[in-house]
């Protein structure tokens, strides 16, 4: 007797994350779809356009889509609809995984703010869900410097950071998928807290330069919470990659 794989369906699968995310999904024996407005056909989690045909006989969704702005609470929206429309294959079986952002409920930024809007859709679903919140991508905080590269110093909030590697987040999001919905898990980050300076200090060597470093302060509840490290995750390190290694990759 033929055993079907798990389905798995992966929006945002053509981002960076779900780049690194679907070969491993892959690699680990799931039947991968990927659903966005350029795949074939196209899906639109905005408008809703093809998202029921998407999720039909799914087993999970990951969830990495994001508008970087309130569209993500409607994405969300959308999806759960989709998946509650599914019918008895789908409905309260399919294993919904959403991955977030750290600090998200601490931070007064509008986005994170859209992010944990998007958290309580998913959790008061009805479905089976997992939350997973994320630091920021290695990625991410080099294309801050790289933004800057012209520039005759690098200018740099004076707050700590934990960034972490694509790759780790990619192998967290597989074991979670190959579980059962757990709620909000633990949160992850990368294996080195330091203020972001440091990080600019590695990505400039990285990049045979020396430019000056110059530190700044800002005002405001949202700069507070970051020099606070609302957005880093206290104890034991998640992510094994480091900033300085995955430079070579960035």
């Amino acid at each position: 007797m033929t055993v079907q794989p798990t389905r798995v369906l992966v929006t945002g699968g053509s981002g960076r994350l779900g780049r690194v995310l679907t070969p491993l999904l892959t690699a680990s024996g799931y039947a991968v779809r990927l659903a966005s407005r350029g795949t074939n056909p196209p899906v639109d989690l905005v408008s809703g356009a093809g998202v029921v045909d998407a999720v039909r006989d799914i087993d999970v969704v990951v969830h990495l889509a994001t508008t970087n702005g309130r569209r993500d609470v409607a994405m969300m929206r959308t999806l759960v609809a989709a998946l509650d429309a599914g019918g008895d294959r789908l409905g309260p079986n399919v294993h919904l995984v959403y991955l977030s952002i750290v600090g998200c409920d601490e931070v007064p930024l509008p986005y994170y703010r859209h992010k944990t809007e998007a958290e309580q859709v998913a959790l008061n679903s009805g479905l089976p869900v997992t939350i997973l919140r994320s630091t920021q991508f290695h990625s991410l905080v080099a294309l801050i410097f790289a933004s800057q590269r012209r520039l005759p110093a690098l200018v740099v909030p004076d707050i700590p950071m934990q960034p972490i590697d694509l790759a780790d987040v990619a192998s967290r999001v597989v074991e979670l998928v190959g579980g059962p919905a757990a709620g909000r898990v633990a949160d992850i980050g990368g294996p080195q807290t330091a203020p972001l300076t440091e990080f600019a200090q590695q990505w400039q060597r990285a990049q045979g330069r020396r430019a000056r470093v110059l530190p700044v302060r800002l005002p405001g509840r949202t700069f507070a919470a970051y020099r606070a490290g609302r957005h880093t995750v206290p104890g034991t390190a998640y992510g094994r990659i480091s900033f300085r290694d995955s430079l070579g990759a960035v």
